[in-house]
């Protein structure tokens, strides 16, 4: 697996191995530094961190301050996911707070490239999620200006959903899209991730496989952590 790295997530390489990016919805979050020590000690790439509002999706969350709090604890990187209306008034709050990723949903951008450029001149990655409803070509017009896509297995807001089988196909579609444009941005899928369904993700398109439950609530986590990415028991 290549290494991580600040300036951003390298490629995976190692035939359909993916990394790991451990969402925190499922972590213990009055012992939340304890578990993203564990959650890197174990094997995880990324730390996923999902930022909910209560519009956008029915629960609230964290904001920008977890994100801080979580950033004292490690140095993997992390991508907060914006599961809010008006990401763009918070893009600034979350480069303070030491964000890597700034990953937002194109459903809640009406200026989505414009929004895309602040987040690179705020010194962030910019990532785009796509509920899984959305249309592909929604994103047609911004596949150069991301580094990041996001694409949601559940319909957003709850952790330990089923996942939904007809991303498989939609993973298999963006990953067309844009190697006809020369691109390899990582593609990232999240939710209902489980050791038996990873490897059809992974074979579909995907880099990055986000996961919670499977992860958090694993026995082992290292085993959990290699066999969700690709690895061998």
């Amino acid at each position: 697996m290549n290494c991580k790295t600040k300036e951003g997530v390298k490629t995976a390489t190692m035939g359909n191995m993916a990394k790991l990016s451990a969402s925190i919805l499922s972590a213990d979050y009055a012992a939340l530094g304890s578990d993203v020590r564990r959650a890197e000690e174990a094997g995880a790439d990324m730390i996923h961190i999902d930022v909910m509002d209560g519009s956008f999706v029915p629960p609230i969350t964290i904001g920008a301050q977890a994100v801080k709090a979580i950033r004292s604890y490690s140095r993997l990187i992390l991508d907060a996911h914006l599961m809010t209306v008006h990401p763009e008034k918070h893009i600034e709050d979350f480069a303070d707070a030491g964000a890597d990723y700034l990953t937002v949903h194109a459903e809640t951008s009406a200026h989505l490239h414009r929004t895309l450029q602040r987040i690179r001149e705020a010194g962030m990655k910019r990532g785009v999620a796509l509920n899984p409803a959305t249309p592909l070509y929604v994103i047609e017009h911004v596949l150069g200006e991301a580094d990041l896509f996001l694409l949601m297995s559940v319909n957003p807001g709850y952790g330990g959903q089923e996942f939904i089988p007809a991303v498989i196909d939609k993973i298999a579609a963006l990953r067309t899209m844009l190697g006809k444009r020369g691109l390899e941005t990582d593609i990232s899928v999240d939710g209902g991730i489980t050791i038996a369904n990873a490897a059809a993700i992974r074979e579909a398109g995907a880099t990055i496989i986000v996961a919670g439950t499977a992860f958090f609530g694993a026995e082992d986590m290292k085993k959990a952590a290699s066999l969700l990415k690709g690895g061998e028991e």
